[in-house]
C-alpha cells in the first residue's frame, strides 16, 4: 500500500472511532466541550476579574455563611457584642444568622471541600450550560440545544454573575434542573424523573422562593392543564394514570423543598411564616407602597414600577442578553419562526417563562434599587453586574436567539432551493451562517467588554485598597476596620473576613470596639486599617491605604504625646479638645515662629486637658468618664483661605483604678467633607511641612 493510501486508511479509522466514541457516549460532544468552555470562562474571570470580590456586597453574606455550614453552624456568636456583626446578618438572642437561605452557600461549601469556594464557580457555570443544551434540546432538537448553549455562553449577563458569588445562577441551575426533569419525564412517561423535577424546584423555592415560584408558574399552568382527563378518570372508575402519578411525585418532593423552607424559617426566626430577610427589613419584600431597608425607603407605585422595570428589561435585551444587542431581534424572530410552524407545548412553556419572569418583577421593588438614578444608565449596580434579577430571562432569550438562527439560516436555504445547482442553497445556507456567526461573535465580544472593563477597573482599585494587607495580613492580629458605611464587617471590606469561630489567624473587629476587643484577645497584635481618600472603587481614584500598629496603654495619668508638624506659612493654630457635646479651646502661643506644635493631652483624675505652649480660650479642661471618646482638632490657619486640621481620636476605659486606651486614630484633613474617616494621616501625604507623630505614655 502506498503512503497516500495508508494516509487515507487510517483517517478512515480515525472517523470511524470518533463515530463509535459519538455513538457509545450517552452525552453529546459539543454540549460537553461548551460546559467545559463555560467552567473556564467562569473561573477564569473569577480569578482575574474578582480576585476581591465585585462592587455587590452580598458575595461576603454567602461565603461567610458557606463558612458557617462547613463549622456545622446556623448561627455566629461572637466574642464582643456589635464589634463582629457582618454585613446583611439579623441579630437574635441565639446569635447572628445570614438574611439568606442556605441553599447557595451550600453550593459555595462544596466547593471549599473540593480545595476553594472558587472552584464551585465553574461548576455552577457547567452544569448551568448543560442542563440549559438539554432543556432546549427537549424543546425544540439537538441543534438548536447546542446553539442554545453557545448564546448563553455569549451572554454578558451569564458571564458576569457565573464569576461572583452571588444566588442568581446557581438558581437558575436549579430551575433548570426542574425543567430538564420535568419535560423529560413527560417525554418518558417515568415517575422518577418527575420525582427529581420536584427534588430540583423545591430546593429552588428554599434558595429564593419568588425566583422559583415566576419560572415555575407556566409548568405549574401546563400540569394543571393536563390533569383534567387523569382526575376525571379517578373519579369515574378509581384509575390512577401515569400522568397523574407524575404530578403527584413533583408536587411530593417540591412541597418537601417549601417544608424544609418553612423549617429553617422556625429555627432561625422563630416563625415559619417569617423569612431571615423579613426578620432583618420586613418591608423589603414583594408588594407596592413603601419599601424599606435600614435607612433607605421608597413609596414603590405601579408607575415607578413599570418605568424601573422597563428600564431593566431595555438594559437586558440591548447589553446583557445572549449576543448584547442583536439577540433580542434574533429571539423575536426565533418565536415567530417557532409559532409559524405551530408550538409544542414545550416551546410555549419557555415562553411562558420569558412572560413570568418579566411581569412578575414587576411586583419586586429590588428592580428599582438595581438601577441607582432612573436616568442614568450608568449608575447603580446593574451597569457592573446587569439586570441580576432577571436571570432567568436568560433561558428562553437563549433558546429562541438560537431558534432564530436557524429560521435565518433555513429561510435562505428555502428561498435558493429550487433556482440553483442542488448544492447552491446549502453553500448559501453554509456563507451565513459563517457570516452569521461573525456578526454574532462581534456583537457579544462588544457587550462583554463593557462590562468586564468596569470591573476590572474596580478590582484595580481594590488592589490598591488592599495593598498594606497583601500577600497576608500580620498573623496572630486582630486588625481594626474603618466603618465607612456603618456599623457593619464586610460592607465594604468583604475581601477580608472572618472564620465562623473568629479565631483564624487575623480576626477583624469594627473600629468603633477596640478595648473591648483587646480585652477578648489579649494575647495578638493589634493593628488598624486605614485610608485617605473617598471610598468610592467606580470613581478611578483609589485610597492612600496604611495599616498602622495600635498599642493598648494604661495608667493614671495617662499622657498622649503629639507633635504636629506646621508648614512655613501657619498664622495661627487652634485646637479643640472634645468628648461628646463638651469643647474646650486653646490657641498656639507664637504659632507663626513654630516649626511644630508639641503638646500632651493629659487624662487623669476624671478630666482631660492639652498642657503645652498655649492658652486656654476659657476653661481648661474637661470631664472624663469610663467609656467616653476624646478627640482633639487642631485647625492650621495660613490666611486668605490657606489651611488644614490635624485630628486625633481615642477612646477612655477604667480598670483597676486606672485609665485605659489605645494609640490613637490620626487624621489630616485637608477637605473637611472628607475630616471623619477618609482623612487619614499616611506619613508623605498632605502639604509641604505637615506631619502628626503621636505616642501614649501610662504612668
Amino acid at each position: 500500500m502506498t503512503r497516500d493510501g495508508r494516509d487515507v486508511a487510517d483517517s478512515g479509522r480515525l472517523a470511524a472511532g470518533v463515530r463509535r466514541l459519538r455513538a457509545a457516549s450517552p452525552v453529546p460532544l459539543a454540549p460537553l466541550v461548551l460546559a467545559l468552555v463555560a467552567a473556564a470562562a467562569a473561573y477564569a474571570l473569577s480569578v482575574t476579574v474578582f480576585p476581591y470580590h465585585s462592587s455587590n456586597h452580598d458575595e461576603a453574606v454567602y461565603l461567610q455563611q458557606a463558612a458557617m455550614l462547613l463549622e456545622g453552624q446556623l448561627f455566629l456568636t461572637p466574642p464582643v457584642e456589635d464589634a463582629f456583626r457582618p454585613w446583611f446578618f439579623v441579630d437574635s438572642s441565639a446569635g447572628l444568622y445570614p438574611k439568606y437561605a442556605p441553599v447557595t452557600a451550600a453550593v459555595y461549601a462544596l466547593g471549599e471541600l473540593a480545595g476553594s469556594f472558587r472552584y464551585a464557580l465553574p461548576a455552577v457555570a457547567a452544569a448551568t450550560t448543560a442542563l440549559l443544551y438539554g432543556v432546549v434540546r427537549e424543546a425544540f432538537d439537538h441543534r438548536t440545544g447546542v446553539v442554545a448553549a453557545v448564546a448563553l455562553l455569549c451572554s454578558p449577563l451569564f458571564l458576569v454573575q457565573s464569576a461572583v458569588f452571588l444566588p442568581y445562577a446557581p438558581t437558575t441551575m436549579l430551575n433548570l434542573a426542574f425543567a430538564f426533569a420535568y419535560f423529560r419525564a413527560e417525554r418518558t412517561g417515568r415517575v422518577a424523573w418527575a420525582a427529581v423535577a420536584g427534588a430540583a424546584v423545591g430546593l429552588a423555592f428554599f434558595s429564593r422562593p419568588y425566583t422559583a415560584v415566576l419560572f415555575a408558574a407556566p409548568f405549574v399552568a401546563h400540569a394543571v392543564w393536563t390533569l383534567a382527563g387523569p382526575v376525571a378518570s379517578l373519579r369515574e372508575d378509581r384509575t390512577v394514570r401515569p400522568t397523574l402519578r407524575r404530578r403527584v411525585a413533583t408536587a411530593s418532593l417540591g412541597l418537601v423543598g417549601v417544608a424544609v423552607a418553612l423549617s429553617y424559617n422556625a429555627v432561625v426566626t422563630g416563625d415559619p411564616l417569617v423569612f431571615p430577610y423579613e426578620a432583618f427589613a420586613p418591608l423589603d419584600g414583594l408588594g407596592f407602597g413603601t419599601r424599606e431597608i435600614l435607612d433607605y425607603q421608597r413609596d414603590y407605585t405601579p408607575a415607578l414600577a413599570l418605568e424601573a422595570n422597563a428600564r431593566v428589561v431595555w438594559q437586558f435585551v440591548s447589553r446583557w442578553g445572549p449576543f448584547g444587542v442583536v439577540g433580542a431581534p434574533l429571539a423575536v424572530l426565533g418565536a415567530v419562526a417557532t409559532a409559524r410552524r405551530e408550538w409544542r407545548w414545550q416551546q410555549a412553556v419557555l415562553a411562558g417563562v420569558a412572560g413570568s419572569v418579566v411581569v412578575g418583577n414587576v411586583y419586586f421593588w429590588g428592580n428599582l434599587n438595581v438601577l441607582g438614578a432612573l436616568a442614568d444608565p450608568g449608575d447603580g449596580l446593574i451597569a457592573s453586574l446587569g439586570p441580576y434579577y432577571h436571570f432567568d430571562l436568560l433561558v428562553p432569550a437563549a433558546a429562541f436567539a438560537a431558534a432564530g438562527v436557524f429560521a435565518l439560516v433555513d429561510g435562505v436555504r428555502r428561498a435558493l432551493a429550487g433556482r440553483f445547482d442542488p448544492r447552491t442553497p446549502r453553500i448559501a445556507a453554509a456563507v451565513v451562517l459563517v457570516a452569521l456567526s461573525a456578526v454574532l461573535g462581534g456583537a457579544a465580544a462588544t457587550a462583554v467588554a463593557d462590562p468586564v472593563g468596569d470591573n476590572a477597573d474596580v478590582t484595580e482599585q481594590y488592589q490598591a485598597a488592599y495593598q498594606p494587607l497583601r500577600p497576608e495580613p500580620p498573623a496572630d492580629s486582630v486588625v481594626f476596620l474603618p466603618e465607612p458605611y456603618g456599623d457593619w464587617l464586610n460592607h465594604p471590606f468583604q475581601y477580608l473576613r472572618n472564620d465562623p469561630g473568629f479565631d483564624g489567624r487575623t480576626v477583624y473587629a469594627l473600629d468603633d470596639h477596640q478595648l473591648a476587643v483587646a480585652d477578648a484577645y489579649p494575647d495578638r497584635d493589634y493593628y488598624r486599617y486605614v485610608y485617605r481618600g473617598e471610598w468610592s472603587p467606580h470613581a478611578g481614584d483609589p485610597v492612600e491605604p496604611a495599616l498602622q500598629r495600635v498599642h493598648v496603654t494604661s495608667g493614671d495619668p495617662l499622657t498622649v504625646d503629639t507633635r504636629m508638624g506646621l508648614p512655613a506659612w501657619t498664622g495661627s493654630v487652634t485646637f479643640t479638645l472634645s468628648n461628646g457635646d463638651e469643647r474646650v479651646h486653646y490657641t498656639l502661643d507664637d504659632a507663626a515662629s513654630r516649626s511644630s506644635a508639641d503638646l500632651d493631652v493629659v487624662v487623669t483624675e476624671g478630666t482631660a486637658k492639652v498642657t503645652g505652649p498655649l492658652s486656654a480660650t476659657g476653661n481648661e479642661s474637661l470631664g472624663v468618664e469610663a467609656g467616653d471618646s476624646i478627640a482633639l482638632d487642631a485647625h492650621v490657619d495660613g490666611g486668605y483661605g490657606a489651611g488644614f486640621s490635624y485630628r486625633l481620636r481615642f477612646p477612655v476605659a477604667v480598670a483597676d483604678g486606672q485609665y485605659r486606651t489605645v494609640t490613637p486614630y490620626r487624621e489630616l484633613c485637608t477637605d473637611l467633607r472628607q475630616c471623619g474617616g477618609a482623612a487619614a494621616y499616611v506619613p508623605g501625604v498632605g502639604p509641604t511641612g505637615a506631619s502628626l507623630n503621636v505616642t501614649v505614655r501610662g504612668d
